[in-house]
């Protein structure tokens, strides 16, 4: 899989050479027996705060944005009664393909799965994996780790995968000769299943926070068809082949999340090599997910399209820093957008609080979805737009 932290605009460095991705958490059970659940089963309440939002030189506005503080992790207390709604995925088990760094959505995905309490098993892109392994044992990433409890979220197991290929036959000569590669053994979709089942039996939380374009930073008039499909190939249809090999594994009830972006939907010049196509394709494609899936095992299928975030493999495309500008000013919330934020609302569709929620499309991007038209044109100077002034 060309597996790589997605940052909104999930898109991975495109690498000529070979097919590659780059990586851009938790299920809870809901079945007949949860309706006899007395709400005292859900016995922590979670307190994930996110982080400092990400520093940016903002030279042409003075407006101060606040920092945000949303909680999901829990803090058990056997002296207290539990206030409000928990979200509680103790016991829960989550693989997220798509993490390669500290630095984008899957990581914060990760995060708020393990502060609500789930067991997390990460799919990292091959390529990138001794790196990844080796600044996890070196406590590089540990300042990222903490949880807001203090302790710090443990990978359980971190596979190499390219989610690019679904069987061993899939993958070409020249991948399997690729010194990138080497080393490594047992990373194809089929083959990263069979080996959690080896290892874990279930899970319960699948989610797909990966996706590469080679061709991305081309406008789709000047896109090849093999970058084209390749596109669709890694950021699409690599969920569809995730979800179809792990079916079998996810307990009923499960849960399975994906990351979109509004290009889907909308124009947004930059965002090309048929990248938009693919992130079209896994929405539509994960409403009809929603349904088969539903109708085998009631498993949820949602996907979050979130705002831009200033990850590694958003910084691919050139121009993520005017995006995240153009939020910020256009936005309805005044504010920068955090990993964390993606990753709470993740933790809660993968929660019983999220029993009814499928085939659904939820964007977490301070609402600038709603927004038909940008505010910070020159067309509207002349009319009192409110602005935040926290």
């Amino acid at each position: 899989m060309a597996t790589t932290s997605v940052s909104n605009l999930q898109i991975a460095l495109s690498r000529p050479c070979i097919p590659s991705q780059k990586p851009a958490n938790a299920s809870a059970v809901v079945s007949g027996k949860s309706k006899a659940r007395s709400w005292d089963g859900l016995a922590s309440v979670c307190h994930v705060a996110s982080v400092q939002p990400f520093q940016q030189g903002l030279t042409s506005r003075s407006i101060k944005f606040d920092k945000i503080v949303t909680k999901a992790m829990s803090e058990s207390s056997e002296n207290k009664p539990v206030s409000g709604l928990p979200i509680d995925l103790k016991g829960k088990r989550a693989f997220i393909a798509g993490v390669a760094d500290d630095n984008g959505y899957g990581w914060a995905i990760a995060k708020s799965l393990a502060a609500a309490g789930a067991e997390i098993l990460v799919g990292t892109w091959v390529p990138a994996l001794n790196i990844f392994e080796s600044s996890l044992r070196r406590g590089k990433f540990d300042e990222s780790r903490k949880l807001p409890d203090g302790s710090l979220m443990e990978i359980t197991k971190v596979y190499p995968m390219d989610a690019v290929f679904d069987s061993p036959e899939d993958v070409p000569e020249d991948v399997k000769a690729n010194k990138r590669y080497a080393g490594s053994t047992n990373w194809t979709v089929q083959e990263v299943v069979e080996s959690v089942k080896n290892d874990f039996g279930t899970i319960d939380i699948l989610v797909h926070s990966l996706a590469n374009g080679p061709e991305v930073t081309k406008p789709l008039l000047e896109t090849s068809r093999n970058g084209y499909l390749a596109a669709l190939s890694a950021s699409s249809y690599s969920y569809v082949s995730l979800l179809k090999h792990f079916l079998p594994i996810i307990n009923p009830g499960g849960s399975s999340i994906s990351l979109t972006y509004i290009a889907s939907e909308r124009i947004i010049p930059g965002y090309g090599g048929g990248m938009s196509s693919a992130k079209a394709a896994l929405e539509s494609d994960t409403k009809v997910l929603a349904f088969e899936a539903g109708r085998k095992k009631r498993i949820r299928v949602n996907t979050i399209s979130a705002g831009p975030l200033r990850s590694r493999a958003a910084k691919a495309i050139g121009f993520i820093d005017m995006m995240i500008d153009y939020s910020l000013a256009n936005a309805p919330l005044q504010k920068e957008l955090t990993a964390e934020e993606v990753g709470n609302a993740a933790a809660f569709l993968s929660s019983p609080l999220a029993s009814a929620i499928t085939g659904a499309v939820v964007y977490v991007d301070n609402g600038l979805n709603a927004m038909g038209v940008g505010v910070d044109s020159p067309i509207f100077k002349d009319l009192d737009i409110p602005k935040d002034q926290h």
